[in-house]
């Protein structure tokens, strides 16, 4: 058996090859042997009006970018892969993961979808703002769809800075959320593998309303409740993944769903909380090709 680990295109460094080389050294260690590569080599294309696949004789592929338009060529091949592309697609788009969760009993904050905005010379009307500060309050949050890190969020504090920052992200997809002032400079990321929590970590900022590691914030082991594993399962269940990180935030009553991410980085998380989060995943991937082999017999 042959495993390939994408990983992106564009993107190197400690920090990113952290991940896909924990993965393979634990592939490693079962026997299995992996390729990590970048996507930069067209693993899928259309020729001759057929779909066509250079994966090297991979039998499945660990999935650690957001390119969809590959992910879903590999699904239609039939190639196993982790994580999904429906479960992929709901998660890059923050707003698109709320509408999933949407209606499954899962708390999250207040959201407003951004209105997407084509010509740069239009302003974003003041009815629009209006309504956004009447449903929100101040502050509020105001996030791009697509970033990592705890970039592209914002904090509105009043409706200058609300015309502000709408007009900054007008173009690009968006929302507005309430902000959740229990849970200012501190959230919790609980990482999902299969049906199994890895665990927990709490994490802090004193310094700015995000709490994410590589904005300076700091982890420590958060041990995880029964209530909310409950709540994470639930989550990444709706969602269908295989393995993800949520981000829950401090509620009045109770957690409040954030984000959530399908291809999370545990380099942080291992080191904090000691937990093979590298090695449940493979278990996982190990375990779902054992059952696809026994269904094709």
């Amino acid at each position: 058996m042959k495993g390939l680990i994408l990983i992106n295109a564009y993107f190197g460094g400690e920090s990113v090859m952290y991940q896909p080389e924990r993965i393979s050294e634990e592939f490693t260690k079962r026997g299995v042997n992996t390729v990590i590569r970048k996507n930069d080599f067209f693993a899928a294309s259309v020729k001759n009006a057929d779909l066509c696949l250079d994966l090297d004789g991979a039998d499945f592929v660990v999935y650690l970018d957001k390119d969809k338009y590959v992910l879903q060529a590999l699904e239609l091949a039939k190639v196993p892969v982790y994580n999904s592309f429906a479960a992929l697609s709901a998660c890059d788009d923050k707003m698109t993961t709320y509408l999933a969760l949407s209606g499954h009993g899962i708390p999250m904050p207040d959201t407003l979808p951004g209105l997407l905005c084509y010509s740069p010379a239009e302003k974003v009307s003041k009815t629009t703002l209006s309504k956004i500060a009447e449903t929100l309050g101040f502050p509020l949050i105001v996030k791009q769809c697509y970033g990592s890190f705890g970039e592209e969020v914002y904090l509105a504090k009043n409706e200058e800075e609300l015309a502000v920052l709408a007009e900054k992200v007008k173009c690009t997809p968006h929302l507005f959320q309430k902000f959740i002032d229990t849970s200012y400079g501190k959230d919790v990321r609980v990482i999902v593998v299969g049906d199994r929590i890895a665990g927990g970590m709490l994490r802090e900022s004193d310094k700015d309303f995000r709490s994410n590691l590589g904005a300076g914030g700091k982890g420590s082991v958060y041990q995880v409740g029964e209530e909310l594993a409950a709540l994470a399962l639930k989550t990444a269940k709706v969602l269908g993944l295989d393995y993800c990180g949520i981000d829950f935030l401090f509620g009045k009553e109770g957690m409040l769903v954030c984000e959530v991410n399908s291809n999370a980085f545990f380099g942080g998380f291992e080191k904090v909380t000691g937990v093979n989060v590298a090695g449940m995943f493979v278990e996982h991937i190990l375990s779902d090709l054992e059952k696809r082999q026994n269904l094709s017999k």
